[in-house]
């Protein structure tokens, strides 16, 4: 789950991190009203969309009158705003934030992943802010520096001190970015983040350590133990189909290709993505239906996949483990005629009750195309896409 810059900026604040005062605004005239209210020659207005880039998009400007944060309130709320995360649709700004001025000395930037091969907190930083942290690994790996995290004892003083010296911190400033990349892990670690990043984090010309941008993504499984954070949910950021996914105990992602994919169990789908685009296809969608699939979760998942306007074929991919193959092919074929599937429609199906299942889809009358190996799924249903 992802929040906007100012949700991530007071859940920050309250980890002890400095962030420069602000005011979320919804209309033109609550725009102004907050420049009024912050006080001084310059603010910056910002778009808030679930998607880094804005400034370059057209997203972020500086206004040095209350007419300028009039005029570029009124060309950003409602703009379609296009990054380089968004893709070509863009997306529209229904939120802003208005902002004071910061003096700015030097951009910096840290992050909060965990890292898959240490299986720790990963924090990261650099000197180059300001940039997609992605630009400096291609194009200057060596000013990219990490710290792993034991979980025992957390972000320790030498550590954090080591790595704010790194990415040039002066000697005068350290104790202040020992505060923020403290208060970051803290507040990453206590929220169950899976991303938490300032870009950029700055120098102001006093020595104070600033956090200007906010970026925090959450761990959807781990929402249960966090309602405050649930409450920041905005749904308009949020693609229709995963949210109707959701609400089916769907996993569900929207992608570019043409084949649509309904698999049991994520691991066997990104297999089964893999598999398509090695014999030359592109998938539509992630989808695991999960272990407990019944007649109705299953037409749910046909529905969704079949709002896509670009889809030309779907591949059900099943492992009967705990699912049985027998249930799953019930669903299919329930399905298949609830949906009035126009769509060529591969199955695969190996496992438990294998064979009950496979004399279901026969008995179906449906023109359904039968596969017994992953590779071969993947061939019928690229042929069969090719030929809508």
């Amino acid at each position: 789950m992802k929040i906007h810059e100012y949700q991530g900026k007071e859940i920050l604040k309250r980890y002890g991190v400095p962030v420069p005062r602000a005011i979320p605004c919804f209309s033109v005239d609550e725009a102004i009203a907050a420049a009024e209210s912050l006080g001084g020659p310059v603010w910056v207005v910002k778009a808030q969309i679930h998607a880094g880039g804005r400034g370059k998009g057209g997203g972020v400007k500086v206004a040095k009158s209350l007419a300028e944060v009039k005029d570029w309130a009124s060309k950003i709320l409602g703009m379609q705003l296009v990054t380089h995360q968004t893709g070509p649709q863009g997306q529209k700004v229904r939120r802003l934030l208005i902002e004071e001025g910061a003096d700015i000395s030097k951009e910096l930037y840290v992050g909060i992943v965990v890292d898959r091969v240490t299986q720790r907190v990963t924090l990261m930083a650099s000197s180059e802010g300001g940039m997609d942290i992605e630009e400096v690994a291609a194009h200057a790996p060596e000013k990219i520096h990490k710290v792993s995290v034991d979980p025992g004892v957390g972000l320790v003083d030498g550590d954090a001190d080591a790595l704010a010296a790194a990415i040039g911190v002066p000697k005068a400033s350290i104790a202040k970015a020992r505060a923020v990349l403290q208060g970051l892990y803290k507040a990453f670690w206590e929220t169950d983040a899976s991303l938490a990043e300032i870009n950029p984090l700055i120098l102001t010309g006093s020595g104070d350590v600033v956090a200007l941008d906010a970026k925090l993504n959450f761990d959807s499984n781990a929402l249960f133990r966090h309602p405050e954070i649930v409450a920041m949910r905005d749904l308009d950021e949020e693609d229709p189909a995963e949210i109707e996914a959701s609400r089916h105990d769907l996993s569900y992602s929207q992608l570019d290709g043409t084949i649509g994919c309904m698999v049991n169990g994520a691991g066997l789908a990104m297999a089964t993505m893999d598999t398509i685009k090695l014999v030359g296809g592109e998938p539509a969608n992630f989808l695991d239906v999960g272990g407990g699939a019944t007649t109705e979760k299953v037409t749910e998942a046909f529905k969704i996949m079949l709002r896509n306007p670009n889809l030309k074929a779907i591949l059900v991919n099943i492992f009967g483990g705990i699912m049985r193959c027998d249930v799953i092919a019930e669903g299919v074929v329930g399905a298949s005629r609830a949906v009035g599937l126009k769509v060529p429609l591969v199955v695969r199906m190996k496992g438990t009750n294998e064979e009950q299942g496979k004399k279901i889809l026969a008995a179906s009358g449906l023109p359904i195309i039968s596969a017994d190996t992953m590779g071969e799924a993947a061939r019928k249903v690229v042929e069969a896409a090719g030929k809508v």
